[in-house]
């Protein structure tokens, strides 16, 4: 059912368009993911949303207990139409949802035994979790973290913007992903998925085309 709908849904946008769904696809993953405790800064969510759009990490969660809605569609600059976007209103709840998937915790922090960019084991589905802009991680993420990440820094300054720090750490772990054995591509299953959400934000008067392919159907 769902390749039929997919199938009905091409027939409303241009071939190229089309093309370039499925360039962009191939190139996503739900190997790595990241997640965001508590971002005081709307702008900080927002561009870090945007980053994982730019380097082909699908998904996004965000912890919303402390400040409400931290996103702000002006600087994602329309990446969260093409990333999936999960909220949480604790940190217990995200945790609990990426560990059930699979995914192993890292802390990103200045952490005494943390890897580097360079040494961490990208084999394992991983999920990188990022804190507030002040305060860094909350006890709970770091107390249950299964690993730390670590951008090793020789200046003055002992810390990163989150949105800085999230743009290296995908950038490189995500080339070094790409050239390796790992399976880090998605499922045929998760592409018609996600294919199927892209098309239906890039349709006009897509409620309506929705409705004649139930009446059809």
């Amino acid at each position: 059912m769902k390749q039929e709908l997919l199938t009905y849904l091409e027939g409303f946008i241009t071939e190229s368009r089309k093309e370039r769904f499925l360039d962009v696809i191939s190139r996503r993953t739900n190997h790595f993911t990241l997640a965001m405790e508590d971002v005081f800064q709307m702008h900080n969510t927002s561009a870090v949303v945007r980053t994982c759009e730019v380097f082909g990490v699908q998904q996004a969660h965000i912890v919303e207990e402390r400040f409400g809605k931290r996103l702000d569609a002006k600087i994602a600059m329309g990446a969260q139409k093409w990333v999936d976007i999960f909220r949480y209103e604790d940190t217990q709840s995200c945790l609990q949802s990426l560990r059930s998937k699979g995914y192993q915790i890292v802390a990103t922090s200045p952490h005494k035994e943390a890897f580097s960019l360079e040494t961490f084991d990208i084999s394992k589905k991983s999920v990188f979790f990022f804190g507030t802009e002040k305060d860094g991680l909350s006890q709970e993420v770091l107390s249950t973290a299964d690993t730390f990440l670590t951008i090793p820094m020789v200046g003055f300054t002992e810390s990163l913007n989150i949105s800085v720090s999230a743009a290296i750490i995908l950038q490189q772990l995500t080339s070094r992903l790409r050239s390796s054995q790992v399976d880090w591509r998605l499922s045929e299953e998760e592409k018609t998925d996600i294919l199927i959400a892209w098309m239906k934000k890039s349709i006009r008067n897509i409620d309506y085309i929705m409705q004649r392919y139930k009446g059809a159907s």
